[in-house]
């Protein structure tokens, strides 16, 4: 590659400026929002791929997705496009200033960019690496960037990937892989594609730097080390365009949720998705896979465990000991419909394992080919052919319309048509290593090294499409594996197949963080571990204690003695399992909420403790310990054989309750707390009130028939005399209109002074829930006497809900 050196102004365009770059190259400038802006470098001119998957500003906001073809690169709509300055320098430096950021082109092409303070001044946030900051391939469109590193920084992001959260100081690589039993604290890559980092800086607020490019890229952000430049990071791609939004915010979390908005928001999944879900690779694996399968509605039951779902694996597509797409093996599951009735009867749902690869030898491989369904050969009109699940196969080019039409037809007749009506979109990192392998482009070809983790989005997004088509009155819940951003657009994702370790657990949270600062919201990770050894009795119960508190508590296993990880695997140990998943099922009112906020307001669900206390300086230590929602904080005891769990309280103000002994303890503290293998510890934020469901087995609406408000007021002693509001939200748990009115809305404000808590409830919407009163509990350690709407009433009172239409 060669480093680009002279620029001149070429053109003010309504949006930016546009430079040409040592003769030859393209480069805009462009001001989408007061603090987002976009640099884009077309080389020799022109752009190596002239559409977007990824970017979908006016999704969030309600306006249309981008189209199944791609958003064309030079769509600016969605943006509110502010007004900017612009000052020529007579040493031929460039300044643009909009209210909020300044950012300052200096020879040779070097950008400097600074953000206004409260004072009025502007700090610079991030510079270019003066002796070198772009880089292009003379002969290919490889790229690079480099900015200088500062002491101090904190860099986050990149998605699924292993080992800490802070990201400084090593070296990633985004290359979609199939990394079953991967190591958690240091296996890279893994199966996402998510070229975006934010910094964290000492004194000039936070930046974000999102490379909107499909291809194969490595992020190093301080393993490098080169004695002709000052410290740097850096990003290559192999193929694609340097398209980079960069973006600032006084702090993360603004990051986050604007990351979030212009790749298209969170996708809302009905209520039962939040329930427990079972799956296993045995059961479909096995001869009588039918009678497995329906064994497990009748073991959830006899065990008295809460659940809501199954997740079918591959299994029951085999012939032998391979897996075909869409062919159902009728000597293990003889009548796919009785088996799904089965299902239904019980109140739970099936999500059915779906690939995007043909094995060459698939019953219907002649069909696909003949119709031209499959990614091309690079250099013959065949179809590439690549490693598969213990064979060669196809995959399958969802750029082309006629298989997105072939999948959706039989995602229906093959799946939904048989009662089965969610899908778990796997497999599909799309590892055909042929670059130049051809896809349709929708009719415009394109290598399929440009575009690899599209190619799961957009399998996603024709099932999802397929399943709207067949039930269009209920919102849709998927899985996909891999992908890109976009992604949670239209399903919840997981961290893959996992090793059983006790590292898998912690290292889990900590990746599963990456993902939630990244944009994928909705996610999880198989509880128990995938591969390797199955967890001893211990392990299960700290995993399920821990997966509890996740979006997505899906216990998953393909062990290697065959033996299969369910909540009644270990007797002795199954109360304390039941227990925390009956913990789950009474705080669904509260993660439903939570999932409703990270749709309607791009708020994370899991949160790392920093996220809310960034000026606690104790937050930013790595640690075990974080937040579902504002308002819990998590601290999932992950040691073997642990009888303490230290932990830092982050300090917020107003303090924490336990909520389990309702002690209260103040913001910034140090707990060692006992524990034995029933702890759960878990503590809320002091000035919130959280709502729960009682006696529920299901995540249905309509068998949830009381509420429960855990009232936890700020102590007297730190009353500041403010007004702090919780909020419940509720609909059917599935309608396709919730968000357009068909809801019901309950705040909760709570106050106090020196002799008495006060709480507000109040309800409104379109959607009448079940129950009409609900029971008030102030902690333990609070002796206040409790009003309620302006009424004195006992602890564990129910009292009515005044609802408004």
């Amino acid at each position: 590659m060669k480093t680009l050196k002279s620029f001149t102004l070429t053109a003010r365009l309504d949006a930016g400026i546009e430079l040409l770059v040592d003769g030859r190259h393209r480069m805009q400038v462009l001001v989408l929002e007061d603090a987002l802006w976009r640099v884009l470098l077309a080389r020799n001119g022109e752009l190596r791929l002239d559409r977007t998957w990824s970017v979908a500003p006016a999704l969030d906001r309600g306006g249309d997705d981008v189209p199944f073809e791609g958003r064309p690169r030079t769509d600016l709509s969605g943006f509110s496009r502010p007004a900017f300055t612009l000052v020529e320098g007579e040493d031929g430096s460039l300044t643009l200033e909009t209210a909020t950021l300044r950012l300052t082109i200096t020879q040779p092409l070097t950008f400097t960019w600074s953000a206004r303070q409260a004072d009025g001044s502007f700090a610079t946030f991030a510079s270019e690496r003066p002796t070198g900051a772009v880089m292009l391939g003379v002969k290919d469109n490889a790229h690079g960037h480099f900015l200088l590193r500062h002491p101090g920084e904190r860099v986050y992001g990149l998605g699924e990937k292993s080992g800490d959260l802070e990201r400084s100081g090593r070296r990633y690589e985004m290359r979609n892989l199939d990394a079953m039993g991967y190591d958690a604290r240091s296996t890279d890559p893994l199966y996402k594609h998510v070229p975006v980092t934010f910094t964290v800086t000492p004194d000039a607020g936070a930046y974000g730097l999102f490379y909107d490019n499909l291809a194969s890229c490595w992020f190093d952000l301080g393993n490098e080390l080169d004695n002709y430049h000052k410290p740097y990071r850096a990003y290559r791609a192999t193929d694609g365009d340097l398209d980079y939004y960069m973006s600032w915010s006084p702090d993360l979390l603004g990051l986050v949720k604007g990351h979030t908005r212009l790749t298209g928001g969170t996708a809302f999944p009905p209520l039962w998705s939040l329930g427990y879900s079972g799956s296993t690779m045995h059961y479909t694996d096995a001869p009588d896979a039918q009678a497995r399968l329906e064994g497990f509605v009748r073991l959830v039951a006899e065990h008295d465990i809460p659940c809501d779902s199954f997740q079918l694996s591959s299994g029951y597509t085999s012939i032998g000991p391979k897996r075909y797409v869409f062919n159902w093996n009728h000597d293990k599951v003889p009548d796919p419909k009785a088996m799904s009735a089965v299902f239904a009867e019980a109140g739970l749902h099936l999500a059915a394992n779906i690939k995007p690869c043909l094995l060459q030898d698939h019953p219907r491989y002649g069909e696909a080919q003949a119709a031209g369904l499959f990614v091309l050969d690079s250099e013959s009109d065949v179809p590439e052919r690549s490693s598969f699940w213990d064979d060669e196969g196809s995959h399958l080019d969802f750029t082309n319309p006629a298989t997105v039409d072939w999948w959706k037809e039989n995602v229906t007749s093959k799946l939904l048509a048989n009662g089965i009506g969610s899908t778990w979109n796997d497999n599909n990192e799309y590892e055909v290593w042929d670059a130049s392998a051809r896809c349709n482009g929708f009719g415009r070809d394109i290598e399929i090294g440009l575009i690899r983790p599209l190619m799961p989005v957009l399998m996603t997004r024709a099932s999802r499409d397929a399943q709207l088509a067949h039930a269009p009155d209920r919102r849709p819940y998927l899985i996909s594996r891999s992908g890109a951003p976009g992604l949670q657009r239209y399903a919840q994702t997981w961290s893959g197949d996992n090793r059983t370790s006790w590292d898998s657990l912690r290292y889990n949270i900590r990746m599963g963080l990456g993902m939630s600062l990244s944009g994928l919201y909705n996610i999880g990770h198989d509880v128990g571990g995938f591969a390797g050894p199955k967890p001893g009795p211990e392990l299960f119960v700290r995993w399920v204690q821990n997966g509890i508190f996740h979006p997505r508590f899906t216990i998953h296993s393909w062990n290697d003695d065959h033996t299969v990880n369910e909540p009644w695997m270990y007797p002795e140990v199954t109360p304390l399992v039941r227990a925390a998943i009956r913990l789950r099922y009474r705080l669904l009112p509260y993660l439903y909420t939570v999932l409703y906020k990270a749709v309607v307001e791009a708020e994370p669900m899991l949160r790392p403790t920093f996220l809310d206390h960034d000026h606690d300086p104790a937050t930013h230590v790595e640690c075990d310990e974080f937040l579902i929602g504002r308002d819990l904080l998590v601290a999932s005891v992950v040691d073997e054989g642990a009888r303490t769990r230290s932990l830092h309280l982050p300090d917020n103000g107003t303090g924490w309750w336990d909520f389990h002994t309702g002690i209260h303890h103040p913001g910034g503290s140090e707990l060692t707390l006992d524990v034995d293998l029933a702890s759960m510890p878990l503590f809320v934020r002091a000035g919130s009130a959280i709502p729960l469901a009682e006696g529920l087995s299901r995540a249905d609406a309509a068998r949830d028939g009381t509420r429960t408000w855990l009232v936890f007021p700020v102590p007297a002693a730190l009353d500041q005399g403010h007004a702090h509001e919780s909020l419940e939200y509720a609909d059917d748990g599935f309608a396709a209109d919730a968000l357009a009115g068909n809801h019901a809305l309950t705040r909760a404000v709570l106050s106090g002074d020196a002799d008495v808590v006060r709480l507000a409830l109040t309800r409104k919407g379109g959607y009448r829930p079940a129950f009409d009163t609900a029971r008030i509990v102030l902690p333990a350690g609070e002796t206040r006497s409790l009003v309620v709407n302006g009424e004195t009433v006992d602890t564990d009172a129910p009292v009515r809900i005044p609802h408004e239409a």
